[in-house]
C-alpha cells in the first residue's frame, strides 16, 4: 500500500482527495500535516490516519509516508514540491503546479536528482470519458477536427478566497483556464502554435476574472473563455467535418452534470451516447500515481506535459499585454 501524507487541511484535500485515497485499492492515508496541530489531528482522526503533524517539515521528515499530496495555494506549489522531493517523497501537486513554465525546470531537476515522481494533479486525464473522447477523435469518428470550443466559469467574489488573491496565485487562468488547454492537448496529441487572447482583471483583487482565448494548432483551433464572476458553466465541443462530440460534464463530473459523451454525425440522424456513471477520477488519479511511484507504467501526467500546458497559459498573458498573436 502506498502511504500518503497530506500537506495542509485545504478544502479540496479534505472533501475529494482524501476520500479518494481512502477508497483507492492501493493507497492508505498515513498522515496529515498543518501549521495548526489541532487541525491536522482533527482531519487525521476523521479519516483514520495514524499520524498528525504540526508542521509540514515534520511530516516530510517522517518515515511513515511514501509521498505527499499538496493542495496549498498555487504560489507555494513549487516551493513545497521541491522540499518534498528533496526529502525523498513522491509528489502529487494540485494544478497549476507553477505560475510560469520556466519554474518547472527546477522540479524536473529535483525529480531526476532524487529519483521521485512529481506530477501535476490533472484528474481529468484519468477519467474514462476523456479516454473515450481521445479514442473517437484520433480514430476519425468526427473526420478531420477543425474546431474545439470550450467554456468554464463560476461566480466567486469572496475577497478571502485564495482564487481572488493575486499574491497566492489566484485568477481564472491559473484556476480553470488550464482545463480546456490540457484536455484539448490530451485528446489530440498536438501542441498549440500561437495564441491570441484578451484578459480582464478585477479592479479590486487584481486577478484575472475573465479571459477569451484563441489557440491555433496544426489543422484546427481551440477557442475558449473562462471567468470567475459569471454564472457557472462547463462546456466543450470537438467539431469535425463528419461529426462533432459534446462532453456533458467535462471538468467536474458529478458536480455540474453526469459524465456523458455524445457523438453526433454530419447527417444528424441520431447520436451515440457514452455514459460513465459512478466514476471517481480522483480515485483513478490516486491509484495511477501510486502504481507509477511503485515502478509501474500507469500513464501519470508528466512534468514535461506540465511545461507544455503552462507555456500556452504564459502565451495567453503575453498576448493580452502585446495585443498580438504570440508564439507558444
Amino acid at each position: 500500500m502506498f502511504r500518503w501524507g497530506i500537506l495542509s487541511t485545504a478544502k479540496i484535500g479534505v472533501t475529494v482527495v482524501i476520500p479518494a485515497i481512502c477508497d483507492a485499492e492501493n493507497s492508505v492515508l498515513s498522515a496529515v500535516a498543518s501549521r495548526d496541530l489541532s487541525k491536522a489531528r482533527a482531519v487525521a482522526d476523521r479519516f483514520g490516519a495514524p499520524h498528525a503533524f504540526g508542521s509540514y517539515e515534520e511530516m516530510l521528515a517522517s518515515k511513515d509516508i511514501d509521498g505527499v499530496y499538496i493542495p496549498l495555494p498555487t504560489s507555494q506549489h513549487v516551493e513545497w514540491s521541491l522540499k518534498a522531493a528533496e526529502a525523498g517523497k513522491h509528489v502529487l501537486c494540485e494544478k497549476p503546479i507553477s505560475l510560469h513554465a520556466d519554474q518547472i525546470t527546477a522540479l524536473q531537476h529535483a525529480r531526476d536528482t532524487h529519483g521521485v515522481l512529481i506530477s501535476e494533479a490533472f484528474m481529468v486525464t484519468y477519467h474514462p470519458q476523456w479516454l473515450k473522447v481521445r479514442e473517437l477523435v484520433q480514430g476519425g469518428a468526427i473526420g478531420t477536427l477543425r474546431q474545439v470550443q470550450a467554456a468554464f466559469t463560476y461566480f466567486n467574489k469572496d475577497a478571502g478566497n485564495m482564487r481572488n488573491q493575486l499574491s497566492l496565485g489566484g485568477g481564472a487562468l491559473p484556476d480553470i483556464g488550464v482545463y480546456p488547454t490540457v484536455v484539448t492537448r490530451f485528446v489530440t496529441g498536438k501542441e498549440p502554435l500561437r495564441v491570441s487572447a484578451t484578459v480582464e482583471r478585477d479592479p479590486d483583487f487584481g486577478t484575472d476574472r475573465y479571459a477569451s482565448v484563441r489557440a491555433d494548432f496544426d489543422g484546427f483551433e481551440l477557442g475558449f473563455y473562462v471567468g470567475t464572476q459569471l454564472a457557472s458553466r462547463q462546456s466543450i465541443v470537438f467539431h469535425g467535418d463528419k461529426g462533432y462530440i459534446e462532453v456533458l460534464a467535462p471538468f467536474n463530473t458529478g458536480k455540474y452534470d453526469h459524465a456523458k459523451v455524445w457523438l453526433h454525425n454530419a447527417a444528424h440522424d441520431g447520436a451515440q451516447e457514452f455514459n460513465f456513471g459512478g466514476v471517481n477520477h480522483y480515485r483513478l488519479q490516486v491509484e495511477a500515481f501510486a502504481r507509477e511511484a511503485q515502478g509501474e507504467k500507469a500513464g501519470v501526467f508528466s512534468l514535461e506535459d506540465s511545461v507544455r500546458n503552462q507555456k500556452l497559459i504564459d502565451a495567453v498573458y503575453r498576448s493580452d499585454k502585446s495585443g498580438k498573436w504570440e508564439t507558444v
